[in-house]
């Protein structure tokens, strides 16, 4: 195949103003089923073997008949006032009607025109602090499609010569989150889609009804583009890049479907209206089949559901139960903290905001519990390949910067106590217990250092006396090395400034 020729991005922008819409599925992580007692497969601890997380409602079975889940609808109502929307007094569910493989009962059981949640707005903060109002047209409850893994050298559709299903995610609760059409992002639209998607992560997860987990599928992401040319009122032909599953690939999905649009739209060529697919290693979008409207899906009511009627009282207590919206945090804690923006950019992107916030709420100081996070226990973690999280809590972290702070322990014995943590010998207390790691502080001990440091370094003490006191370090370095680290640098400074004071 052919590469498509692409236009320079500054360049479609000069020409063409860029629309996007944005699609987020969001799993949630209720125990069972959207419409069935099956468990639910889209957490950690379900890791089962294909086909066995399923019942005869996922199925499709003859004489089965759905029941909905009501944690499922709590969970959704949730997240739709979390978006700024307006809850439905009453809405209903529709079969959306289409045949493929992964679709047992060739129909999903989805919302169409009455939603539980709509008219809504999100603000998306980017890295530099700008903000986006981004709005929401709809959030509506539906059941997820089972899996196909297709057989062949590539790993997709294409050229493969079959094509395994499993049906353990048919009927995993979903939220669908559609946005209206997205304007005024212009050069920084890939960002901002990014950055939006991102935000429906942190405020799924906040709220704790979805794991949200991108790699794991439990939240993807279809991105909408289209192009108009500049001054005209009329929307270009989108196109639907369907099941993106990063946030840098949204970035790059995006920024490439403006390139490709602009390079045909520049040589009087037309846009497809169609489903595209996302390719990860080669950098590009390929054609998937045309984009059906909804006339195509023969919505129709589902026969054997009633509606929804949430109680203004349920409304009302789920709103006032609702967490801090995650921007509003991360700039409080931004502001609390006194972190530069790339600093607190930098704790954001190691996911490792709740970590520190936890570690400063037990008792350390935000640069003390930064410095852990982002330096050694990163290092370490990135050695084991795993989340800094999984070496350390927030509180053996707090407690081993309140004996720095308190004078127990210094940098360097520091890590030596973190060493005995990470073995599991025990708190960070008990490790310096155990292990003898306490600074010296004694003056009796440190000044028979002192003394044989200086007595080996004669001339240093006339140095010091002369004025030159940076002379001095070479004395401390002397005292630390002899008492193995374990010396209160700062009282050796002291007591050898007194020495030649006498």
């Amino acid at each position: 195949m052919a590469k498509p020729e692409l236009m320079n991005f500054d360049e479609a922008l000069e020409k063409y103003e860029p629309v996007i819409g944005l699609e987020v599925h969001v799993e949630l992580s209720t125990k069972t089923k959207m419409f069935s007692p099956a468990p639910n497969p889209s957490g950690d601890e379900h890791d089962a073997a294909p086909n066995t997380q399923i019942g005869p409602v996922d199925l499709g079975l003859p004489g089965t008949l759905p029941v909905v889940n009501e944690q499922a609808v709590r969970y959704s109502i949730q997240l739709g006032l979390a978006l700024g929307c307006s809850i439905a007094e009453e809405s209903s569910f529709a079969r959306k009607n289409y045949y493929y493989p992964d679709s047992p009962r060739n129909y999903q059981i989805s919302q169409y025109d009455d939603p539980i949640a709509f008219d809504g707005e999100v603000e998306v903060e980017l890295e530099d602090g700008t903000v986006f109002q981004v709005p929401i047209e709809r959030a509506h409850m539906e059941d997820d499609a089972g899996k196909l893994t297709h057989m062949g050298s590539t790993g997709r559709i294409q050229g493969a010569s079959s094509s395994l299903v499993d049906y353990n995610r048919a009927g995993v609760p979903l939220v669908e989150i559609v946005t209206k059409p997205i304007f005024g992002g212009e050069h920084r639209t890939p960002e901002l889609a990014a950055a939006y998607v991102s935000t429906i992560r942190d405020i799924a997860r906040s709220l704790g009804v979805s794991f949200a987990r991108m790699e794991r599928g439990n939240l993807r992401c279809d991105a909408n583009v289209s192009l108009r040319p500049r001054g005209e009122e009329k929307l270009g032909t989108r196109t639907e890049t369907k099941n993106i599953n990063s946030f840098r690939s949204i970035e790059r999905a995006v920024r490439y479907e403006i390139q490709r649009q602009a390079a045909l739209l520049a040589k009087g060529e037309s846009i497809t209206q169609e489903t595209r697919h996302w390719h990860e290693d080669t950098g590009r979008t390929s054609s998937g089949r045309p984009k059906s409207d909804a006339d195509d899906y023969r919505y129709f009511p589902e026969p054997d559901l009633m509606p929804i009627r949430p109680s203004v009282e349920l409304v009302e207590e789920l709103r006032a139960a609702l967490p801090e919206q995650p921007v509003l945090r991360r700039r409080r804690l931004r502001e609390e903290w006194g972190f530069s923006g790339q600093v607190f950019q930098d704790i954001v992107n190691g996911g490792l905001l709740d970590a520190v916030d936890a570690t400063v709420a037990a008792g350390a100081s935000a640069a003390g519990a930064r410095k852990w996070w982002l330096g050694e226990l990163s290092r370490l973690a990135n050695e084991q390949g795993v989340h800094p999280t999984a070496l350390a809590t927030p509180q053996q972290v707090a407690e081993l910067e309140v004996l720095i702070a308190d004078g127990t322990v210094n940098d360097k014995l520091a890590r030596q106590v973190l060493e005995g943590v990470l073995a599991g010998e025990g708190s960070p207390r008990e490790v310096v217990d155990a292990r003898g790691l306490a600074v010296v502080s004694d003056d009796g001990a440190l000044i028979a250092a002192i003394d044989e440091a200086l007595a080996a370094q004669p001339d240093v003490l006339a140095k010091i006396q002369d004025g030159k006191v940076q002379a001095a370090g070479a004395v401390i370095g002397a005292v630390m090395k002899a008492m193995g680290g374990q010396a209160d640098a700062k009282r050796v400074r002291e007591l050898i400034l007194e020495r030649a004071q006498a």
